[in-house]
């Protein structure tokens, strides 16, 4: 089986589905991870689902997938509008990167309407809810199998 695809998710996730519900929706991240593992199955993917609240694991896992992953699915959550040191992992990988937002993160305030990871990013998947996780495993196949 090819190198899995890692989909990694930054701070507050863990609280998705209690957290601001009318913008992240019902849905836990534990939701997510399953309907992530069933549609990787169903397209032939390996995935490794990850979430942490701090920065620097968020950098170790993106420089482990330099050899250990065939692409990158990523929703950095609050590091979106900050963080250059997860834009610099991200350039040090080769393989694809989709970046995902539960919400549009345009429709909401000024400071979320830039992202260091776009800079990087193949694609950015925005305000398709929890669903934007399983269009970008879609499209991630696509990528690392052409």
């Amino acid at each position: 089986m090819a190198k899995p695809i890692f989909i990694l998710n930054g701070p507050n996730l863990n609280l998705l589905g209690l957290r601001q519900p009318e913008i992240y929706g019902s849905q836990t991240l534990e939701d997510v991870a399953e309907a992530c593992a069933a549609l990787a199955e169903e397209l032939g993917l390996a995935i490794r689902f990850q979430q942490s609240n701090h920065e620097g694991q968020l950098v170790d896992w993106i420089q482990e997938a330099r050899v250990a992953a065939s692409g990158i699915v990523i929703n950095p959550g609050a590091y979106t509008h900050t963080s250059v040191a997860i834009l610099d992992a991200l350039n040090a990988f080769d393989g694809p990167v989709i970046e995902v937002h539960i919400s549009n993160i345009h429709k909401r305030e000024a400071f979320r309407h830039h992202s260091y990871v776009s800079l990087r990013a193949e694609g950015v998947i925005a305000g398709c809810g929890t669903d934007g996780y399983l269009l970008a495993l879609r499209r991630m196949q696509r990528l690392v199998t052409k």
